[in-house]
C-alpha cells in the first residue's frame, strides 16, 4: 500500500483526524510547544487543568524522576476558567485540532460552576472531567474512587454543558469495571485513563521525601502494564469510546493500546523527554499501517486476539 492511511477516528460525539491527543498538565495550553510541535497535525489537545479560580499549587520541590518515569505533586496549578477564556482560548481557536479542556473542582457545585462557563463558547471540542480530585464536602474522599460520587459528578457536569463530555479516571480503585460503567450510567460521552498511580520517592542522603507534598502521581512507562490492563478491562465493561493513556513513548506503545480497543490515546509524560514525541508518534502509527498493507486505523482498533 502506496497511499497514506486513513487515520481518522470517532469517539462518539468527537471526531479527529488521528487517534492521537496530548494529556493534560503536559502540554500546557498548547502555546508553549507552538516552535517544537505542528499542533495542526494532532488529533487533539488537552489542556492543563482547569479551576474556577487561578491556583498557584503545590510547594517546590514537586517533580522527581524514578526510574521509568516521573512523580510530580504540582497541585494542579493553572491561570483559572476566565482567564483561559479570556486569553488562551482566542490562540487555541486558530489551531486545526480539537481543543479538549480539562477541568476539576473540589465539590459538585465546583464542576457543574466549570461545565456552565464553557456553555456556547466556541472553540472547545469537549470537557475531560478530572475526578481524582479531594471531594471537600465528604470529607476529603476522592471523587473517583467511588462510583457512586463519579457518578454524581458526571451526571451534574453533563446536565449543565452542550460538549461531549470525557470522564477521566484514576487506577486507584479496586474495580476500575464498576467505576467505567457508573460514568456511563450517568450520561459520560466517552471515558479518559488511566490517571497517575500514587507513589512516593526518598532522597537517602537528607533522608527526606523527594516531593514536598511527600507523596505524588506517578507516570510514565512504569505504569504502562497496569496502564494497558485497566484500559483493556474499561473497553470490555462500557459501550462508550474509551481513551488510552498510561507510558505511551513511541508509536508501539500507542498500538499496544489500540489494539486493546482504546479508540485514541493521550501522550504524557513522553512530552517532557521528546517534545515531538506526538509528531514521531503519528508518523510511527502511519508507517505500520504501510508496512502491515492496513488502510484505516479502526482496523487495528479492538482487534486484540484472546
Amino acid at each position: 500500500m502506496n497511499r497514506s492511511p486513513d487515520l481518522r477516528v470517532t469517539l462518539g460525539p468527537l471526531e479527529m483526524k488521528n487517534p492521537v491527543m496530548t494529556a493534560s498538565g503536559t502540554f500546557g495550553y498548547g502555546c508553549e510547544f507552538e516552535s517544537l510541535v505542528d499542533l495542526n497535525l494532532l488529533g487533539g489537545i488537552v489542556v492543563k487543568g482547569l479551576s474556577l479560580k487561578p491556583m498557584a499549587g503545590n510547594p517546590v520541590p514537586r517533580i522527581a524522576e524514578t526510574p521509568a518515569g516521573m512523580l510530580n505533586a504540582i497541585g494542579l496549578a493553572n491561570i483559572g476558567v476566565n482567564e483561559f477564556i479570556e486569553k488562551k482560548l482566542p490562540w487555541l481557536r486558530g489551531i486545526d485540532t480539537s481543543v479538549i479542556v480539562n477541568i476539576y473542582g473540589h465539590s459538585t457545585d465546583e464542576y457543574e460552576d466549570l461545565a456552565k462557563a464553557f456553555k456556547g463558547v466556541e472553540g472547545v471540542a469537549a470537557l475531560e472531567v478530572n475526578i481524582s480530585c479531594p471531594n471537600v464536602e465528604m470529607g476529603g474522599m476522592v471523587f473517583g474512587k467511588d462510583p457512586a460520587l463519579s457518578a454524581r459528578v458526571t451526571e451534574r457536569v453533563v446536565k449543565n454543558t452542550d460538549k461531549p463530555v470525557i470522564v477521566k479516571l484514576t487506577p486507584n480503585v479496586t474495580d476500575i469495571g464498576a467505576l467505567a460503567r457508573a460514568v456511563e450510567e450517568s450520561g459520560a460521552d466517552i471515558i479518559s485513563l488511566i490517571n497517575t498511580l500514587t507513589g512516593m520517592a526518598i532522597d537517602i542522603e537528607r533522608r527526606r521525601p523527594k516531593l514536598a507534598n511527600v507523596s505524588g502521581g506517578l507516570s510514565g512507562p512504569a505504569i504502562k502494564p497496569v496502564a494497558l490492563y485497566q484500559v483493556w478491562q474499561a473497553v470490555n465493561s462500557v459501550k462508550i469510546p474509551v481513551i488510552g493513556i498510561g507510558g505511551i513513548i513511541d508509536y508501539r506503545d500507542a498500538l499496544e493500546f489500540l489494539i486493546a480497543g482504546a479508540k485514541a490515546v493521550q501522550v504524557g509524560t513522553a512530552n517532557f523527554v521528546n517534545p515531538r514525541a506526538t509528531m514521531d508518534i503519528i508518523e510511527g502509527l502511519k508507517g505500520y499501517c504501510i508496512e502491515k498493507g492496513i488502510d484505516d486505523i479502526n482496523r487495528i482498533i479492538g482487534s486484540l486476539n484472546i
